[in-house]
């Protein structure tokens, strides 16, 4: 027995001679053996990080070293209430990643949970129930409706044997199950021979043997996907890493350089340029900003859970707004998940039904005309027999429809009632007197009916191949039979398939009132075909919007379903997705290399058959041309993509778990469209962190930069350290905030997302932070040493250069803050505006700040001229010299591939 064996394309006589098996099961004693050699039936967690190894690992980033060092720094200063503020930020940083690493581990923690307990083996010839993980290759089990499959089998028998496989291959319907081989080329979702582990048996019975247990079984392989896929690091973590370490070497250089020269080119003490350089250090180190980005995503998080995304870990949220490609799943987030028909044939006229789900919220048209159904008796005639030929229930449930039974029999239900049959009374006007369940090996349903008058009726439905094959006429619009015409119904047939609709035909034929038990023979020939059922999952009718709000922002739209070729292209042309036309499949990645794929995916748009080992390629793929990619999915199948994704969005309604642990992002109904709200949201908050960024450099680098030109310039500190930490305390927890509670703006799905090589700031963006700078340690100077030259005492003159510093930066938030013409909009710089000055107040007045931080109290006329000079930073901005904090993005062309 090797891994790769085609289990399901051999004869199960020789899948048994192979396994060295037998259709009565292994003798104890072999099984036993077996055991020993191929080990348990489940799927072994790997050895785990330990706690104290993950902990200590959030501190291995560049950002939180220079935080470390601040705190060093302001340690030695004998500041412990600052030191304390920084290390505490360094500790909530590295166990908010401590926890999100934690849950991460989950993921495979759930997959190893969907594996069945128990199951039922014959061992020795009879029936015995044993705990699931004791099975081996060679043991049979038998399944009944209601079972989870406990290992992958190879069916020796299957009698109206179906399964739920949607959280291997993504498809919404039951899978018809079979003793019989099937092509070795067969993708997953065709294998009809195979029972797959963890999947569900939904009706039926059958036996099948074990030819895979544990880590060899597919979902076992999907758990080996999972462990090896590695998330990446977000566009922005990578910037502010590049970033960070220019910086951390640019302010030691700096201010090694200021003590060196301080000591030997002017001869100053060495302990006071110590403090000095300390005093640069610290005035150059973004302390808050690790804080102030972690605020700004949670506020971000708040805002998308109100639009049903819900954030699984924070970096999550600014790669949002880099997405380039969004690779969707199609069933339950592009459509609803809920089957309808969507067309009626009769022999006349094909009809189309609107109406989305199993709510019988709709109408049926003709030529885009709603009709009379007066006028059209066969429709309803149609309507009644798909009520009675039907087993499902639709209740109404705090406003939503919910189905009890088969989708197909709920879309049928849904359609009765659109062609005005009330459920109850029809039922009562003609109950059921017997019926031949739907088997697998007729591919039919029929119900024998007998009306109060005593007239009796069969009404059957099932595949049209099998239906038509029974009938030998058809009624027409009069409500009169007449003779089957072949040619026309298989071209009706063949042009809903190639639609990717459903089919199911339905007749009926008239029984006198004596007929009560109803006989395979009874519908064996003689029907009267009455139509054609049309049957889709259909699109959700924000979805196709929301493409398009995509592709006006650049985003391409890659659909990837375990469905058929057909149902695929079918729904991406309904959803407006363009190509397509054009599908590729699971068997064509197999085809392609990993550069060939990387060539050949750009301009398509649908992938149809797709595997886990498809969906993971892919994604790595589109990330191997430079692409952002997000990537959606509900099952197991899709854990490996979602987790390699660079933002992994899981379904919350019907995801399992497995899936929501993987993902970073969650959505709470399901939607497509909530995507797109929730880029929109990573676009605004992306365009928040920059700013807030920017704010924070040309702050710090202005107070750094005055103390630098000071010690060159050989005049006394304007700024003391202390005083720089009070500004940078200050100004974090109000100005620097105030970024964070920007609300987006109406644009920002308007534009193409920057290209992740982009730099986090361009060369204008840079050049005009430099200009910033220079304006705001210039007019500090300047004003410290007018001061002191009008007479004014040191406490005085360096009062007023915090102060022109505090109000410099006060301006410079007004200038680059995205005013919105709202008075919300507005709210949060005034907020944050009046906080400022009521803390440089106190810092200004109060005695005992006076005391601690060396300020004067200021008069009327000091407070003019620091208004005055400050102000030079926004009548910078405002003359239409370069800012550094627009937004805009270069619009580019609607993206038909990539």
């Amino acid at each position: 027995m090797t891994p790769d064996t085609a289990w399901h394309s051999l004869p199960a006589a020789e899948v048994l001679r192979q396994l060295a098996g037998d259709a009565d099961g292994l003798p104890g004693a072999e099984a036993a053996r077996r055991l020993d050699t191929y080990g348990r039936n489940v799927i072994a967690a790997g050895r785990p990080y330990s706690p104290l190894r993950r902990f200590f690992a959030q501190f291995h980033n560049v950002l939180i070293g220079i935080l470390m060092v601040a705190a060093l720094v302001t340690a030695a200063m004998r500041h412990w209430t600052d030191a304390g503020v920084i290390v505490a930020v360094i500790l909530i940083n590295a166990l908010i990643g401590f926890f999100q690493e934690r849950k991460a581990e989950q993921a495979l923690a759930a997959i190893r949970n969907l594996l069945s307990l128990q199951a039922t083996v014959l061992r020795d010839g009879a029936p015995h129930l044993l705990e699931a993980a004791l099975l081996v290759p060679g043991d049979v089990v038998v399944l009944t409706a209601g079972d989870k499959v406990p290992a992958d089998l190879r069916l020796l028998s299957a009698h109206a044997l179906r399964t739920q496989e949607g959280i291997l291959t993504g498809e919404s319907l039951d899978v018809e199950k079979s003793a019989h081989a099937v092509a070795e080329d067969a993708v997953l979702g065709d294998r009809h021979s195979i029972a797959y582990s963890g999947t569900l048996v939904t009706s039926g019975q059958g036996r099948g043997v074990v030819v895979a247990t544990g880590a060899a079984t597919q979902i076992g392989r999907i758990s080996a996907l999972v462990s090896k896929a590695e998330s990446p690091q977000t566009p922005l973590t990578l910037k502010l890493a590049r970033f960070s370490r220019l910086l951390a070497a640019g302010i030691v250089t700096l201010s090694l350089a200021a003590f060196f020269f301080g000591v030997y080119g002017r001869g100053l003490p060495m302990n006071e340029m110590f403090m000095v350089m300390i005093g640069i250090a610290v005035s150059a180190i973004p302390e808050g900003l690790p804080a102030v980005i972690s605020i700004t995503m949670a506020l971000g998080m708040r805002a998308m859970a109100t639009r049903h995304a819900i954030v699984r870990h924070l970096p999550v949220i600014e790669s949002l707004g880099s997405v380039t490609v969004i690779c969707t799943d199609k069933t339950g987030t592009l459509t609803k998940n809920e089957l309808a028909v969507t067309d009626i044939v009769t022999a006349e006229r094909q009809f189309s039904v609107s109406g989305v789900g199993y709510a019988p919220d709709g109408s049926i048209w003709l030529e885009n005309q709603e009709i009379v159904l007066a006028a059209h008796p066969t429709v309803g005639e149609m309507g009644c027999a798909a009520l009675l030929n039907n087993d499902a229930a639709l209740t109404l449930k705090k406003g939503v429809w919910e189905l009890n039974g088969d989708p197909t029999e709920g879309a049928l239900m849904a359609f009765a009632r659109k062609a005005g049959q009330q459920e109850k009374p029809v039922r009562e006007t003609w109950p059921r007197a017997d019926v031949i369940p739907f088997s697998a090996e007729s591919r039919t349903m029929a119900t024998l009916h007998h009306h109060a008058d005593g007239r009796g009726r069969i009404y059957i439905k099932g595949a049209p191949e099998q239906i038509l094959a029974m009938c030998r006429h058809e009624q027409c619009a009069r409500g009169q039979d007449q003779p089957l015409r072949m040619d026309y119904w298989q071209a009706q047939v063949n042009a809903l398939a190639r639609e990717g609709k459903r089919v199911l035909a339905i007749a009926h034929r008239h029984v006198p009132s004596a007929h009560r038990n109803l006989k395979p023979a009874d519908i064996e020939e003689g029907l009267t075909l009455l139509g054609l059922f049309g049957i889709m999952d259909t699109p959700r009718e924000e979805a196709r919007a929301a493409i398009a709000a995509c592709r006006s922002a650049g985003i391409a739209v890659k659909m990837i379903t375990g469905d058929h070729v057909l149902t695929a292209s079918a729904m991406g042309a309904a959803l407006a997705i363009p190509a397509s036309e054009k599908v590729m499949t699971g068997t064509d990645i197999d085809r392609l290399s990993d550069a060939a794929l990387t060539g050949a995916i750009a301009q398509v748009n649908i992938f149809a058959r797709m595997h886990p080992e498809h969906k993971l390629r892919l994604v790595r793929a589109f990330q191997a041309m430079g692409e952002v990619v997000a990537m959606t999915g509900d099952g197991v199948n899709d854990a490996p993509a979602l987790k390699s994704a660079d933002i992994g969005i899981a379904m919350g309604k019907q995801g399992t778990e497995v899936a929501k642990e993987a993902a970073g992002l969650v959505l709470a109904d399901d939607n497509f469209a909530s995507i797109v709200h929730a880029v929109e949201e990573g676009r605004t908050i992306y365009r928040n962190i920059k700013r807030t960024i920017q704010f924070m450099l040309v702050t710090d680098g202005a107070e750094g930069l005055t103390l630098l030109l000071a010690v060159l310039a050989g005049f006394t500190l304007p700024i003391t350290p202390l005083q720089i930490l009070w500004v940078n305390m200050v100004t974090a927890v109000t100005l620097s905030l105030a970024f964070a509670f920007s609300p987006h703006a109406p644009s920002v799905m308007c534009r193409a997302p920057l290209p992740p090589e982009a730099p986090l700031f361009s060369r204008g963006t840079i050049r005009a932070m430099v200009w910033h700078i220079a304006i705001i340690t210039v007019g500090t100077i300047t004003l410290f040493l007018y001061e002191l030259k009008a007479g004014s005492d040191l406490a005085t003159a360096r009062t007023m250069a915090v102060n022109a510093l505090v109000f410099f930066q006060i301006y410079y938030l007004w200038g680059i803050f995205p005013l919105q013409r709202s008075r919300a909009g507005l709210l949060p710089v005034v907020l944050a505006t009046f906080g400022v000055m009521v803390f440089q107040a106190g810092f200004t007045y109060l005695p005992w700040m006076q005391h601690l931080f060396a300020t004067a109290p200021l008069g009327a006329a000091d407070w003019l001229k620091i208004i005055g000079i400050s102000a030079l930073i926004l009548l910078w901005l405002r003359s239409g010299k370069p800012s550094g904090g627009s937004s805009r993005i270069p619009r580019q062309p609607q993206r038909e591939g990539l």
